[in-house]
């Protein structure tokens, strides 16, 4: 009888495109999908390291599905946990079978494999990059462009655990996406605009790279893009795809911080360079995070941020408080911000921006609108990225998987309810 697995993804979507590529190898070497953990005989949890909430979410969760599983089921930990604190980790849990890097870390007991866990063995570290994956059960679909980071940010540990960034070929990149079959491809990397950087294929290989993706999808969309690397050629390229959307990772706003952080740009060029895109394309949409609390933020530094969070006028915007991370340049600088000061910075941030988000969907009231149906009653337009942004509530006669156009009946937050005009042919 087949052995049958179920993998548990924490995190962003670069952990998730990792975890669709461990899939497609266990379903190569002959395993099921399980209907739920407490029903496989493998169970691998793809942790998040990224900042201590993240982290204690990881823990919590290898606890509750090392408890949850059946007798003699095998409970694996892979992902930026494993890398980073991997002997550390498997000392503090021992209910866990084994704990691996960003390798294959599955118990196969048909292949040898250098060590042994339980009844099984473990495949040798592979390159997730370039495994192959199963085609998208969703319209959409992730891809992992790149791995790694060759940037210094402050309060980033990312390079010190996922390594230097390492740029796949645009052919094996365009086979995945072939092979996905989904509408709208979500391109995706630790610092997506550098891609090809490292291959000696100059600051702009993005471009290219996203002109033949759109040749082949419906849909294209770009995340995490660092800010000085927007050139007027990506712009161009990504409103060519019908995406306008532009995910950029901003950080901060005032000058002085940002440099504390290890970072370029402040709050005027940013807002200049969003200006120039509405204007070239007034119906561009724009994402970004800020850190709050970062060591050395003053009141002037926070009132710079509201100020820009104002101006800027974004549909999207996340703020997270600082998280001190060992082997970062951050954590030995002064001046840190209590929390207390950090929680009413964040909450004056947040209900700023949810007042700003709210205004933007209801001026989409009465308009027609393209989506996606991603799924039965549920549809996204170029506005929202998948499983991050608000959707759009749309007929539950509607097809997944094709487009259709919608008129905008009413704004529920950060959602839109919505009824359907004509089926757009695709």
């Amino acid at each position: 009888m087949a052995r049958r697995y179920w993998v548990e993804t924490l995190g962003c979507p670069k952990n998730q495109v990792d975890s669709d590529k461990l899939v497609g190898t266990l379903v190569a070497d002959g395993m099921l999908p399980a209907s739920g953990p407490d029903s496989a005989d493998l169970v691998v949890v793809n942790t998040c390291a990224f900042v201590e909430t993240a982290r204690q979410e990881s823990v919590d969760v290898i606890l509750a599905l090392g408890d949850a599983r059946k007798d003699g089921a095998e409970l694996i930990v892979t992902g930026c946990m494993a890398e980073r604190y991997g002997d550390e980790l498997a000392a503090a849990l021992p209910e866990v079978d084994a704990v691996r890097g960003f390798g294959v870390p599955v118990t196969l007991g048909h292949k040898p494999g250098p060590e042994r866990h339980g009844s099984g063995e473990l495949v040798p570290s592979l390159d997730l990059l370039n495994l192959p994956r199963p085609a998208s059960t969703s319209p959409w679909a992730y891809v992992k462009v790149a791995e790694g980071c060759d940037r210094a940010c402050g309060f980033c540990a990312i390079p010190t655990f996922r390594g230097p960034q390492r740029s796949r070929s645009i052919e094996s990149i365009l086979a995945e996406v072939d092979q996905l079959a989904a509408q709208e491809i979500v391109l995706v990397a630790q610092d997506l605009a550098s891609f090809g950087r490292d291959q000696g294929q100059g600051e702009r290989s993005i471009v290219p790279l996203v002109q033949a993706v759109a040749e082949r999808v419906a849909r294209t969309r770009l995340l995490y893009l660092y800010p000085s690397d927007l050139t007027d050629e990506l712009v161009d390229a990504i409103c060519a795809t019908g995406v306008p959307y532009f995910d950029l990772s901003l950080q901060h706003v005032s000058r002085p911080l940002l440099r504390r952080m290890r970072r370029w740009g402040d709050g005027d060029r940013f807002l200049a360079r969003i200006h120039g895109i509405r204007a070239h394309e007034p119906d561009a949409a724009f994402r970004s995070n800020f850190i709050v609390g970062y060591p050395g933020e003053t009141e002037v530094d926070h009132d710079r941020l509201l100020a820009f969070v104002e101006e800027a006028q974004l549909d999207w915007c996340g703020f997270f408080a600082y998280s001190p991370e060992d082997g970062t340049h951050a954590v030995g600088l002064d001046a840190t911000v209590p929390d207390e000061l950090v929680a009413e910075r964040l909450a004056e941030l947040s209900e700023l921006q949810d007042r700003i988000t709210a205004a933007h969907r209801d001026d989409l009231v009465g308009r027609t609108i393209e989506v996606l149906v991603d799924g039965p009653g549920v549809g996204r337009s170029h506005r929202e990225a998948p499983e991050i942004d608000g959707v759009v509530h749309v007929p539950d006669d509607l097809v997944p998987g094709t487009f259709a156009e919608v008129e905008v009946v009413a704004a529920l937050g950060p959602d839109l309810d919505a009824v359907a005009a004509t089926v757009a042919a695709r």
